[in-house]
This record gives C-alpha cells, sequence and structure tokens, in this order.
C-alpha cells in the first residue's frame, strides 16, 4: 500500500494532506523519516508526529443530521467546524460533499472512497433532496421560470423535481451538484433562501428521529 494513501485511511487527512505531512518529517515508518511515494507492508510501524497510526480496515458509513452555524472542513477558520461536535470515533471520517455553514440535515460521513467517489462524481447522477424555506413566496412567473431552468456561471441550473409545500415552502430534489447551486439559482431570481435542509442523498436518508448533532451508522448501499 502506498504510505500516503495509509495515511489518509487511519489519520483523516487529504492524500495531499499525507504527501504535505511526508514531506514536513512529520511521518516515519519504522522508526526512519518516511519519503513521498515509499510504500509499506502491513507488518510496518508508521508514526504521524511520534503518534502509532492503526489502519481503519471496516467500512464505515455515518448518517449526520448536520445543524446550522457548522462548516465541514477540519479548519474553520474562526467557525465552529463539524469536528467540534463529531464523537472521538469518527474524528478520522471524512465528509461526502458539504453542507454550507448555513445549511442543515443530511450530511455523510465515511471512510470508503469508493462510496464517497460514487456520491459525488456527476458521472452517477446521485439525487440530493431538499427541504427549503424562502424569505418571500414565488411568483407563478418566477416559479415556471426556476423549473424551465436558471443561467448560473457553469450553466443551466436546472431541478429534477419541485414541489409546492404551501407558502414560502418547497422541496427540491437534483442531480447536479454545483457549489451552493439552490441558493444561486434562487438568488438569480431575487429570492432569498433563509432555510436549506437535506433530507436524501442517493440511498441515504435522513431518518426523522435523527435530531440535530445527532449520528446513526448504517451499512454500505
Amino acid at each position: 500500500m502506498r504510505l500516503n494513501r495509509f495515511l489518509a485511511n487511519s489519520s483523516g487527512l487529504s492524500r495531499r494532506g499525507a504527501d504535505d505531512a511526508i514531506a514536513a518529517g512529520r511521518v516515519d515508518v519504522n522508526d526512519a523519516p518516511a519519503s513521498l511515494g515509499q510504500r509499506i507492508e502491513i507488518t510496518d510501524v508508521v508514526t504521524l508526529d511520534g503518534h502509532v497510526l492503526i489502519a481503519q480496515t471496516a467500512d464505515v458509513v455515518v448518517l449526520f443530521n448536520k445543524p446550522v452555524g457548522y462548516v465541514c472542513s477540519r479548519n474553520g477558520q474562526g467557525s465552529q467546524t463539524i469536528y467540534d461536535i463529531i464523537p472521538d470515533k469518527y474524528q478520522k471520517l471524512k465528509p461526502v460533499g458539504r453542507l454550507d455553514k448555513d445549511s442543515s440535515g443530511l450530511l455523510l460521513l465515511t471512510n470508503n472512497g469508493l462510496l464517497a467517489n460514487e456520491l459525488m462524481h456527476p458521472k452517477f447522477q446521485k439525487q440530493k433532496v431538499y427541504e427549503l424555506e424562502l424569505a418571500k413566496p414565488m411568483s407563478p412567473g418566477d416559479l415556471k421560470k426556476i423549473l424551465q431552468g436558471v443561467k448560473l456561471e457553469e450553466g443551466i441550473s436546472k431541478f429534477d423535481e419541485l414541489i409546492e409545500n404551501g407558502g414560502n415552502k418547497l422541496t427540491v430534489s437534483l442531480h447536479q451538484g454545483w457549489n451552493r447551486q439552490i441558493r444561486r439559482t434562487f438568488g438569480a431570481l431575487s429570492y432569498n433562501v433563509v432555510r436549506l435542509h437535506r433530507t436524501k442523498f442517493g440511498n441515504y436518508v435522513l431518518p426523522s428521529n435523527l435530531g440535530y448533532g445527532e449520528f446513526s451508522e448504517v451499512d454500505v448501499l
């Protein structure tokens, strides 16, 4: 196994972060400084900053009901991060995709790179479902524009389905996954999204009894 892959699986670092740690001299293999591109065996002892690392081989998938006010990166740059409230046993898991600081709901955490890639890569077209609330109700004309598609920098933003739940509340499903796509799509028509809550991602559905900040460990689907 390549050393950077082992580090990513066992420490929570990205592959690039693992290479940076190796280059900085923070990693030893069998008490000798590690080198970039190095391969290791299962019997080798790897340390990061003097701490022995143990590979996490079993697949772990966790559903997390992310609260508003937390960012999904490890470095919050002054903001609280999901890792401030994630239990120690899940600290090495990585989020699949992201929810912005002002959004809530289903966030998947896993150590399964193949699953993460399948959920995130555009070619697999995994559907995501969101409940949202606007600052004001939509006019019939603007609703029609949303359904036809709204031009953004990346192209035409188009939802798979839009359901009106009364007043200014909507349910939106889409398989595109551009940065802050839903907020920008409605913003292009001068509508402010005041609540955005994800309830489904691919085959994974947020349990109705899972409160904000709570976790549920599930099988790979």
